[in-house]
């Protein structure tokens, strides 16, 4: 089931950042200018955003079976994606991709709570794992990109085609583990009653402080490293689009070894130090802009590994500290409160960019990691985390 739901996602999530892999091609061709770019990208977080918040009134991933719901998300997500085609500019194109993101709600936090039902040992590395699978499906509009002589429109139909595929492998093979959550009811002071745990808000405020910077460096590594290229007067080609993917494989292997970490040493402590590295890499690869190509992708591999690598860990918290009957509208909303903050920095960094170059842009994503270590360590103090991983390591 952890196979197939990795498949799952791998497939299902490809439509996250279709837009994004190929917005060079999509400047020149709808004649966009830096913010309306940015806006592929910040449409399909403010989606997800409402399309968690949605959820969240409903307690949809609470109520109905998760699999149903992958499945309508995945098909939503992908006809979406599809018209992107015959948008023909960012007047529809935009609202489009927040369809796109609407529709994706729908995938990722059902996923990780069916997942949690097949373990209580070793979930951490788990979702992890997932997570990872969830990474690379982020990464896959990139090597269809590289591969598809960087004709925007194969990326399109592609990704709209996997992540159909997804949710139809999800629907009819995906089952619910031996150790379910508590049947729930339809509870809209669920909402409230999430953030009143003390320990669930320090893991989701952890969660944002992560997110402020993921996102972003995402959204826009391809753009700087196509200019980091171009700065050398080297030819960008696939080549940027080969090595941003790479960025996004190395995320996938940081998922995993996270996990492992995180079950075997501590899941804060985890965190805290992934967050560690790539709050320094946020600072340090800009520093080295017009510098040789492979030590950028070196410290952008890095940063890729340690910026991802923690990020399940804040949703197996959740699923551990939070009122076991509501775990899915706990996850639903933590995930809205980080995608939310994505937005803002998305938005941000081009603008950064113009403004004072890629040689600090990217450095303004720090804060966000030092906003999640300390809050994961305030979280290590409290009494309630002895109920993270079993009481074997906070």
């Amino acid at each position: 089931m952890l196979t197939l739901m990795s498949i799952v996602l791998v497939l299902s999530v490809s439509t996250w950042f279709s837009a994004a892999a190929v917005l060079p091609q999509l400047r020149e061709l709808w004649e966009l200018d830096p913010t309306t770019s940015a806006w592929l990208t910040i449409a399909v977080q403010v989606g997800f955003v409402c399309g968690a918040i949605v959820s969240s009134l409903f307690n949809l991933a609470d109520i109905l079976a998760p699999r149903h719901v992958i499945f309508g998300g995945a098909a939503g997500a992908a006809i979406a994606n599809l018209l992107l085609d015959v948008a023909g500019g960012p007047a529809i194109g935009i609202p489009l991709r927040f369809a796109t993101g609407f529709f994706i709600a729908g995938v990722y936090p059902p996923a990780f709570k069916l997942m949690s039902t097949w373990f209580r040992e070793g979930r951490g590395l788990a979702l992890g794992i997932l997570a990872g699978a969830l990474v690379v499906g982020n990464g896959l509009p990139h090597l269809v990109n590289g591969f598809g002589g960087l004709d925007w429109q194969v990326v399109i139909y592609s990704t709209s085609g996997l992540t159909l595929l997804g949710g139809l492998i999800a629907e009819f093979s995906v089952k619910q583990g031996p150790y379910p959550f508590p049947a729930a009811v339809f509870d809209p002071k669920q909402i409230r009653l999430v953030f009143a745990n003390r320990s669930v808000r320090l893991a989701t405020l952890g969660y944002v402080g992560h997110m402020w910077e993921l996102f972003a460096m995402s959204a826009w590594f391809l753009v700087f490293f196509a200019d980091a290229l171009r700065a050398r007067g080297l030819a960008v080609g696939s080549v940027a689009a080969f090595v941003t993917y790479g960025v996004f494989l190395a995320g996938g292997l940081g998922c995993w070894l996270g996990g492992v970490m995180a079950d075997r040493w501590g899941r804060t402590r985890t965190t805290i130090w992934m967050m560690s590295v790539s709050g320094a890499c946020a600072i340090l690869i800009g520093l080295f802009f017009g510098s040789s190509p492979w030590l950028i992708l070196v410290i952008g591999l890095l940063w890729g590994f340690s910026s991802v690598a923690d990020s399940a860990q804040f949703s197996t918290m959740v699923t551990e500290l939070a009122d076991q009957a509501y775990v899915g509208t706990a996850l639903t909303l933590q995930l809205a409160a980080g995608f939310t903050i994505t937005v803002a920095t998305i938005w941000l960094i081009p603008i950064l960019e113009t403004a004072i170059g890629w040689r600090w842009a990217f450095a303004f994503l720090a804060p966000g990691p030092i906003v999640g270590i300390l809050a994961m360590l305030r979280l290590k103090s409290l009494p309630e985390a002895t109920h993270i991983a079993g009481g074997k390591g906070r």
